[in-house]
């Protein structure tokens, strides 16, 4: 680690919401982030955090944050903050997220909003960490140019979690050709106060609106590479180089944590591999973020189950913090080549602590 005791001042926009309650308890126990300030609606502005905020997390408030006033999301709240972590809802994240950029803040991003902007990365930290190296063109684009303010944004919560065991398998037996996704995703993932529910006991909601089409191109750019031009200009390439098509069906199940998949995948190389060398290339699968020290990337960047019952939300989610991905019942599909079954805890790796993680790595690497 190359910070040399460095601390890092940061702040949680969306404060009060399920997501921001999650940063605030990561930040209050983080080596080296240290949380100043904290954001959420002008309803909620110029009051304690502890009044202002409804707490839904199964530990109590941390101390550094019941106290502390809320703030409206200006950036001259945050003078004192050299990042802020995004917990925003869409409707108004895009707008919010760019005055922080341009007031020389580094945003993390939770929301969806500047995912398809061609020079944001779109980083799962266990997956693409070399989308960093887009920032220095993302900075030069604006206008004036900035010298530290940046967006990077994390991907949809059911996108992380199938990502991260395919960039294991392209890695180990090259592309992927296609994929197929069925997704049970748990009401979280919805926010607060979620699903009504009238609508979720006793049933399965077979629609999240936005959500399959999110996973099919978000899963391109993010196992895609970067471009350079003659003149040295960066894009995303898209997986253009080895086209990958990916259909996803998501559904809404009465589950409160942990979204869980099925997934079936065609290899481009024949003969394709056998089950026992895709469950043996998963296990020993390691992340950029664990090799350079972050300090919330996970041992197991994947946990390979041999019980044939396993991933389960209730008994897996909490592993290693939730920070990694949970795959089992790897076999032959008759179908495609292989299919599995994967579990990730969409409020941490799916969220929050994607979010930190990146900010780690880019802290590291001297980013910021």
């Amino acid at each position: 680690m190359v910070l040399d005791g460095r601390k890092i001042t940061v702040g949680v926009l969306g404060a009060t919401g399920v997501v921001g309650q999650y940063f605030i308890m990561l930040l209050a126990e983080h080596p080296f982030f240290v949380l100043r300030a904290l954001g959420a609606s002008r309803r909620s502005a110029g009051k304690e955090y502890r009044a202002a905020a409804a707490w839904k997390q199964s530990k109590p408030i941390p101390g550094v944050a019941r106290g502390m006033l809320v703030q409206d999301c200006e950036p001259e709240n945050f003078r004192d903050c050299e990042v802020v972590f995004s917990g925003l809802d869409a409707d108004v994240a895009g707008e919010i997220e760019t005055r922080f950029r341009l007031a020389e803040i580094a945003v993390f991003s939770n929301a969806k909003n500047h995912r398809r902007d061609p020079l944001v990365p779109l980083i799962v930290p266990l997956v693409n960490t070399s989308h960093f190296g887009i920032i220095q063109q993302q900075r030069a684009a604006q206008a004036p140019p900035l010298k530290r303010g940046f967006i990077v944004t994390n991907a949809n919560c059911s996108t992380t979690g199938v990502v991260v065991p395919l960039a294991a398998l392209e890695k180990a037996f090259g592309p992927l050709e296609s994929c197929m996704i069925t997704t049970m995703q748990a009401i979280s993932g919805g926010g607060y106060p979620g699903v009504p529910s009238l609508d979720i006991f006793d049933n399965v909601v077979p629609y999240i609106g936005g959500e399959e089409e999110k996973m099919e191109w978000e899963t391109l750019k993010i196992l895609g590479g970067i471009t350079e031009a003659d003149d040295g200009t960066k894009a995303f390439d898209m997986h253009a180089r080895a086209p990958l098509r990916v259909s996803a069906q998501c559904n809404r199940v009465p589950v409160i944590i942990g979204h869980t998949e099925c997934v079936s995948v065609r290899f481009a190389h024949r003969p394709p591999p056998s089950p026992q060398q895709v469950r043996e290339a998963l296990a020993a699968y390691t992340s950029e973020a664990y090799t350079v020290g972050c300090p919330s990337a996970p041992g197991h960047t994947i946990f390979v189950h041999e019980e044939v019952d396993r991933p389960q939300p209730r008994l897996d989610r909490d592993f290693q913090s939730g920070a990694g991905v949970n795959v089992g019942r790897v076999r032959q599909c008759p179908v495609l080549d292989i299919k599995f079954v994967l579990l990730a805890n969409n409020i941490a790796i799916g969220a929050a602590t994607s979010s930190i993680m990146n900010a780690e790595f880019a802290a590291i690497k001297g980013i910021i």
